[in-house]
């Protein structure tokens, strides 16, 4: 199983482990039981998969980040240096909360940035963007930009990750790829033609 994906000498792969074809696992990474790890996941060094961690297809996470227990990253999600999950809305030392570990979904496509910290419970949406040191304490909208602590939302991002500038009619076009963007009810969307 092993020739399937590269594991650094230093790194640390619990038994009970689903581990895809093309992952990679860099200097003193720990993966912990029962998480799964989708193909060409590229796990940076000295990053935590909690056990029942379930990272999507080409997950990229940088160097530093812990990944708890109720954390779901779908596809194409990336994870910036030493970014920070939580999973306890409550931890004391004193208090066993094993049994309260809350969920939080990064969807499709996201980005964390560097530093930022995104609160257990709060939902990252598809193509979200949320910069460096910004700390996220409510669920964040597809293709939302979101800066600062607590995080506010500037404005809204094209899967390739420029800001959108919409028109007076919501439309807005991706400057990379040509997609197009409407913009209705405090949601966009991408249309496809």
């Amino acid at each position: 199983m092993e020739d399937k994906y590269f594991t650094h000498p230093t790194a640390v792969i619990d038994e009970g482990c689903e581990i895809a074809e093309g992952v990679k696992i860099w200097h003193f990474s720990h993966i912990m039981p029962n998480c799964k790890i989708g193909e060409r996941c590229n796990i940076g060094q000295n990053v935590v998969v909690f056990p029942k961690v379930i990272l999507g297809e080409n997950v990229k996470i940088q160097n530093n980040v812990s990944i708890y227990t109720g954390v779901i990253c779908e596809d194409d999600v990336f994870l910036g240096p030493s970014m920070v999950f939580t999973n306890v809305i409550n931890p004391r030392s004193a208090v066993n909360r094993r049994g309260e570990y809350t969920r939080t979904t990064v969807k499709k496509g996201a980005s964390i940035g560097a530093n930022a910290t995104v609160v257990c419970g709060k939902d990252v949406g598809r193509y979200a963007f949320i910069g460096a040191g910004a700390v996220v304490t409510k669920s964040i909208a597809d293709y939302a930009l979101v800066v600062g602590n607590p995080a506010k939302q500037i404005g809204w991002v094209s899967e390739y990750g420029h800001k959108l500038q919409f028109n007076d009619q919501g439309m807005a076009v991706c400057p990379e790829t040509n997609q197009k963007y409407k913009l209705e009810n405090a949601k966009v969307f991408r249309i496809d033609e």
